[in-house]
């Protein structure tokens, strides 16, 4: 039996945010897959090391987490005023799916410094020391992000002193401008979809709970933690490891994402695992984080644990991160309510590593609340460029 050769494909692996993920120059992907389809999804699961049964992706660039199990796709703006369009996809780890109905909000943060290197930023818009405000249309949900590089010698500047919770080594800071970041074509015509701050939503096997469902940054459905048995301060073992526990939690998601008008049927959620995301809420508490830092009660606002295709993330994502900022700002949300209530700009929230804070301008215009941005800094770094490899057969 003849076998064919392996394809080598132009990329580069980056960190951004808390997340890594494999970038390609659309014009470096094989024809077949430079349109979204079935070559596409093929060719990016190959690349990451999915399907795995075994969980692991030891036969690719995954790294067994819904945090590192990523692809992006960079080509020209096809939007005036823009730099580059931004696509992601986030690769199932063990099925095989590519789920493209959401941002990454971490690796958004690599977007800016992937366009400068790569020649998509004109060099007359690049100092020799200063900042680049790299303007990206993010492609899967239609957004503009600014992302804000810091340039020396007129190169990206990627080592610095920006310490992010969840990541190990410090970096230089990227400040993330999500302009507009709400989707507003829900049913109640706003960025909550229902037009309610709080809605009762009745989950199977579960019962009645009270909601905050919001579309800003990604969709998003949160709950108290006390209503469903925590207290905001849980480490991922604690509920990565119950499955009684992450099957209640897909059951809150499930139905929010019905409620929400994601999905027609429940059975589609098995294949929109990326969105909606569910998260719950608790009033600040102390405790300490997966690395062993403590965090005081007196320096967040509260605490917030999310789930990431099905798994409680390790940090936080930067899109729910978006979401938090939003709810947290409207009062009478579930989020504003766990932060102490009022009116706010910036929170600061716990998170499994650590803490974030992020701030969000919102509105009320005609009856809707509204936000126009949402603000937050992280960093990231290339780890390795060059090709990616893959079996000939994959196409």
């Amino acid at each position: 039996m003849a076998f064919l050769p392996q394809l080598r494909i132009p990329a580069t692996y980056l960190r951004g945010g808390t997340s890594k993920g494999v970038f390609f120059r659309l014009q470096d992907l094989p024809e077949a897959a430079r349109v979204p389809g079935p070559a596409r999804d093929a060719l990016l699961m190959r690349v990451i090391g999915s399907p795995d049964p075994y969980g692991k992706q030891t036969d690719g660039m995954g790294g067994a987490t819904s945090s590192t199990s990523k692809c992006v796709i960079i080509a020209p703006a096809s939007v005036p005023d823009h730099d580059v369009d931004y696509l992601y996809g986030q690769v199932s780890i063990d099925s095989a799916f590519v789920d493209w109905s959401g941002n990454c909000g971490n690796l958004s943060t690599a977007v800016g410094p992937f366009a400068i290197a790569n020649g998509f930023v004109p060099a007359a818009r690049i100092p020799r020391d200063g900042t680049v405000a790299v303007r990206v249309w993010q492609a899967n949900i239609g957004k503009t992000i600014i992302v804000h590089v810091p340039v020396r010698d007129g190169q990206v500047q990627e080592t610095g002193d920006f310490e992010l919770d969840g990541v190990t080594f410090p970096a230089a800071e990227i400040v993330l401008e999500f302009i507009d970041p709400s989707d507003d074509e829900g049913e109640g015509g706003s960025m909550f979809p229902t037009g309610n701050l709080v809605d009762e939503l009745d989950v199977p096997g579960v019962g009645a709970l009270k909601v905050t469902m919001i579309t800003a940054g990604i969709p998003t459905v949160f709950v108290d933690a006390a209503a469903i048995g925590y207290d905001g301060t849980e480490l991922q073992p604690a509920i990565n490891e119950d499955k009684a526990a992450l099957a209640r939690l897909e059951a809150i998601r499930v139905a929010a994402a019905l409620r929400m008008g994601l999905i027609r049927a429940p059975e589609e959620a098995a294949t929109r695992q990326h969105t909606p995301k569910v998260a719950f809420v608790a009033p600040a508490r102390d405790y300490v984080a997966s690395s062993g830092k403590h965090i005081a009660a007196a320096d967040i606002d509260l605490n917030v644990r999310a789930l990431s295709m099905g798994k409680l993330h390790h940090a936080m994502m930067g899109t729910a991160s978006v979401a938090i900022a939003t709810a947290a700002a409207v009062p009478g949300t579930l989020v504003n309510l766990a932060a102490g209530g009022g009116q706010r700009e910036a929170v600061r929230f716990g998170h499994p590593s650590g803490t974030l804070r992020v701030g969000a301008a919102v509105a009320r215009v005609d009856g809707q609340w509204t936000v126009t941005k949402a603000v937050m800094s992280r960093s990231a770094r290339v780890l390795m460029e060059g090709a990616v490899r893959v079996p000939g057969d994959t196409l």
